[in-house]
C-alpha cells in the first residue's frame, strides 16, 4: 500500500511540475515584437533586441518572454496582431513605423517603443522628442533624411554613372522627404534619375527591367521596411542586370549589394531593448525621450565590386567602416 501511495505521489508530482513551470512562465513579463514585414527580416534585429534586454537585466526564457508577430507586408493584418499582443498581455510592444501606428490606434495604455527611420514628430507618433508623453517613445535611426548624403557617397564609388535608377516604396512615411532630397542632390551633382515606385513584389521585377531599358547604370534603393524585406531579390536582380547598388542598411550589402550608408538598425534595436527593460522595471514611457541612433556606417562589398569590374582607390576604401571581402 505504501509503495502504491508513493507511486501515486510521484505521479501527482510529475503532473504538478509542468503546471508550476507554466505558472512561472506566465508570471514573466512579455515583450511584444511586432513588424509590418516578414519574419525572415528579423533574426538580426531580435539578436540586437536580446542584447539590449540583457544589458537591462532581462534574459529571454529566464525572466522575460518575447512574443513575435509579423504582418508579412500586409498592413491590413497589423490591427489584429496588435490585439493579440494586448490580450497576451504584453508589458511593452516594440514596433517598426507602420506597426507603431497600428498599435497607437488600438491602445493608449500598453507602452509602445518604435524604431523608425522617419521623423516621429512630423509623422505624428509623438509630440516632442524630449518629453513624448502618452504611451509611445523609441529610437530614430536616420535613413530617409540621409537620401542626399547617400547619393553623394554612392557617386564617389561609381563616378561614371550618369543615370541612376531609384527604387522607392511610396507607402513608406519617409519616402516623400527622401525622394525630394535625392532629386535635389542629383541636380546639384549633374546626375539624371530614373525613379520607380513599387508597392508589391512583382513590381520590383518590372522596375529593374525598366531601369536597364532606360539606360540606368547604377541603382539607389530607398529606405523602407518593404524594400528591405525584399533585399535578397533586389540584390539578385541588380547583379543580373550588372547594376552597382546602394542601400540605406548594411544587411543588403552582406547579401551581395555593393555599398550602404546609414544608421545601424541593429544598434537601434539594441537601444530599444535597453528601453524595454527600463519600462518593464517601471519607468514611464512618457518620460523617456526619443533617442537618436548615433552609429552611422559605410559598408562596402569588395566581392560584389570585383564581380561588377569595379576598382576603388585605397583612400576611398579607407573611409569605410566595414569592408566585406
Amino acid at each position: 500500500m505504501r509503495r502504491r501511495q508513493f507511486i501515486a505521489l510521484l505521479g501527482g508530482a510529475a503532473v504538478a511540475w509542468p503546471v508550476t513551470a507554466r505558472a512561472q512562465q506566465a508570471a514573466m513579463p512579455v515583450v511584444g515584437f511586432l513588424r509590418s514585414s516578414a519574419r525572415a527580416d528579423a533574426p538580426h534585429l531580435l539578436t540586437a533586441l536580446r542584447l539590449g534586454l540583457k544589458q537591462a537585466g532581462f534574459v529571454e526564457g529566464q525572466n522575460v518572454i518575447i512574443e513575435e508577430r509579423y504582418a508579412d507586408n500586409q498592413q491590413i493584418r497589423l490591427s489584429a496582431l496588435v490585439g493579440e499582443l494586448v490580450r497576451q498581455p504584453a508589458g511593452v510592444i516594440i514596433a517598426n513605423t507602420a506597426a507603431a501606428f497600428a498599435a497607437k490606434g488600438i491602445t493608449n495604455s500598453v507602452p509602445i517603443l518604435f524604431a523608425t527611420g522617419s521623423d516621429p514628430i512630423r509623422d505624428g507618433l509623438v509630440g516632442s522628442l524630449n518629453r513624448p508623453g502618452g504611451n509611445l517613445t523609441g529610437v530614430v535611426f536616420s535613413s530617409g533624411v540621409l537620401g542626399a548624403k547617400r547619393l553623394e557617397t554612392f557617386r564617389q564609388f561609381v563616378p561614371k554613372a550618369t543615370k541612376i535608377a531609384v527604387l522607392v516604396n511610396p507607402d513608406n512615411l519617409e519616402t516623400e522627404a527622401e525622394r525630394n532630397e535625392i532629386i535635389s542632390a542629383a541636380k546639384a551633382i549633374g546626375v539624371e534619375l530614373v525613379i520607380a515606385d513599387v508597392h508589391r513584389e512583382p513590381e520590383i521585377d518590372e522596375a529593374l527591367n525598366s531601369f536597364t531599358a532606360h539606360g540606368a547604370n547604377a541603382l539607389l534603393v530607398g529606405s523602407a521596411a518593404f524594400l528591405n524585406s525584399y533585399r535578397s531579390k533586389i540584390v539578385t536582380l541588380a547583379t543580373h542586370y550588372k547594376l552597382p547598388s546602394c542601400f540605406s542598411l548594411r544587411e543588403p550589402v552582406a547579401s551581395g549589394g555593393l555599398i550602404s550608408y546609414g544608421s545601424s538598425i541593429t544598434d537601434a534595436y539594441r537601444q530599444i531593448g535597453v528601453y524595454a527593460g527600463r519600462v518593464l522595471k517601471g519607468e514611464k514611457v512618457a518620460n523617456l525621450p526619443v533617442m537618436q541612433s548615433s552609429k552611422f556606417e559605410l559598408v562596402i562589398n569588395l566581392k560584389t565590386a570585383k564581380l561588377l569590374g569595379l576598382e576603388f582607390h585605397p583612400q576611398l576604401l579607407a573611409t569605410a567602416d566595414e569592408v566585406i571581402e
